[in-house]
């Protein structure tokens, strides 16, 4: 039996070898044959060391991130193969493929970085934290409750840009000597400013249901996925009315840890492609693709796990489910929203229909929605996000050159005191 799982391992790491080869050569090819990125003309640097498989961490931001490059430059630094080849082919934002920290080092020296964003805690992230003279700001890949928003990493960075209030006193809860004033701005959810898109069915009398389940996480505490425990029973009840439009977006990593979670996926997935075909009209949809903004202002109610997910639908304003989980060693802080959300329990999802109709028509439960969405995200009027986070960017712009401007005075200070030469005035 032994034999047989190490063959299996070892078949498995050298397909996932042939796999980063194939796309550091198609990487540097495509490269290859752009022109190279003008020295020093880069001023905003967002480092992602993750492949492929957390790209999505990246694509949510890309429309916030277009909109500031109009004001200063900005390039991703891509640390993996499978990572780059992604962020080239998306097209969204320049890309500099630094897998090694020789290939890091030359271009952090051929350019102007003030300011490095970053996404995700990878590991590799601390390979950038070497340089300094720069701001190097945590952005996250979006606002929950999970465990993940409170981890003490947040003091490896100098800043942290958070959504709101509910934030701040999330840190401060467990962050002990974190200095919340100087290190974090608040600047609400950037990408609800855009949340948009062509849709992909012809809007009419159904009521549009957004059922985007996490994946099974890899440890009791984040067993949030809810495909395997309720996913079934909420989608095949809502295809059966005739009266409702399932749009299903799965998390990318479903079933990579839990095969059962995998299958049952498999499953949802089949009844949705069964039920467009038994009544097109219905246009039912499976969504698997990037792009993520239309499906949280489309949708008239939402159903989701413990995930930024939550806090994405939260921040558009509008009805949501949250899924309970079924394991009870699942981490869930109820101290913020999850106090006071819509609960959807694995016995209620047999009666999501009915829960549906009730949180539409439910006056108490849109009052109590609006007071958490401000509590969360602040001001969510069109466009007041996105010049939070500007405002942030230029703060931290003038803060680096008046560092700079006070390095330069010390050092010419220094400089003056060294030389023998120096002739006393007085």
């Amino acid at each position: 039996m032994s034999i047989v799982s190490d063959a299996k391992k070892a078949t498995a790491l050298l397909r996932k070898a042939l796999t980063s080869r194939q796309a550091v050569q198609s990487v540097r090819r495509t490269l290859a044959a752009r022109p190279k990125p003008e020295r020093k003309h880069y001023r905003i640097g967002v480092y992602f060391a993750d492949g492929a498989v957390n790209m999505y961490q990246m694509r949510q931001w890309y429309k916030p991130l277009q909109e500031l490059s109009k004001t200063h430059p900005v390039i991703v630094l891509s640390r993996t193969a499978t990572g780059a080849r992604e962020l080239i082919a998306d097209d969204a934002l320049p890309v500099a493929f630094v897998p090694t920290v020789k290939d890091l080092e030359m271009f952090v020296a051929s350019q102007d970085l003030k300011i490095v964003l970053y996404v995700n805690q990878n590991t590799r992230n601390f390979q950038m934290f070497r340089y300094g003279r720069r701001w190097h700001v945590f952005i996250n890949h979006g606002e929950s409750d999970k465990m993940y928003m409170t981890t003490n990493q947040y003091k490896a960075y100098d800043y942290a840009f958070i959504a709101g209030q509910a934030a701040r006193e999330r840190l401060s809860r467990v962050l002990w000597n974190y200095d919340l004033d100087r290190q974090t701005r608040e600047i609400g959810r950037p990408q609800a400013d855009h949340y948009s898109g062509t849709l992909p069915y012809t809007p009419d009398t159904r009521k549009v249901v957004l059922y985007a389940p996490t994946w099974e996480g890899d440890r009791p505490a984040a067993h949030y996925g809810s495909v395997h425990s309720h996913g079934e029973k909420i989608v095949n009840a809502l295809l059966a009315t005739g009266q409702h439009r399932v749009i299903y977006r799965p998390h990318p990593r479903s079933g990579v840890v839990y095969a059962p979670y995998g299958e049952a996926n498999k499953r949802i997935i089949a009844a949705i492609t069964a039920a467009n075909a038994a009544d097109p009209t219905a246009q039912h949809v499976y969504d698997n693709k990037p792009e993520l903004g239309w499906q949280l202002a489309a949708a008239d109610v939402a159903i989701v796990d413990i995930s930024a997910m939550v806090y994405d639908r939260l921040a558009a304003g509008r009805p949501l489910f949250v899924t309970r989980p079924r394991d009870e060693k699942a981490s869930i802080d109820e101290s913020g929203y999850l106090s006071d959300c819509e609960w959807l329990t694995v016995d209620g999802a047999g009666d999501i229909v009915a829960e549906v109709d009730r949180v539409l028509n439910d006056p108490t439960s849109t009052a109590r929605l609006g007071l958490w969405v401000k509590h969360y995200f602040g001001d969510t009027s069109p466009g007041s996000a996105t010049a939070a986070f500007h405002s942030a960017i230029e703060e931290l712009m003038q803060t680096w050159e008046a560092c700079y401007e006070e390095h330069l005075r010390q050092a010419e200070e220094e400089e003056s005191e060294d030389d023998p030469e120096a002739e006393d005035e007085d």
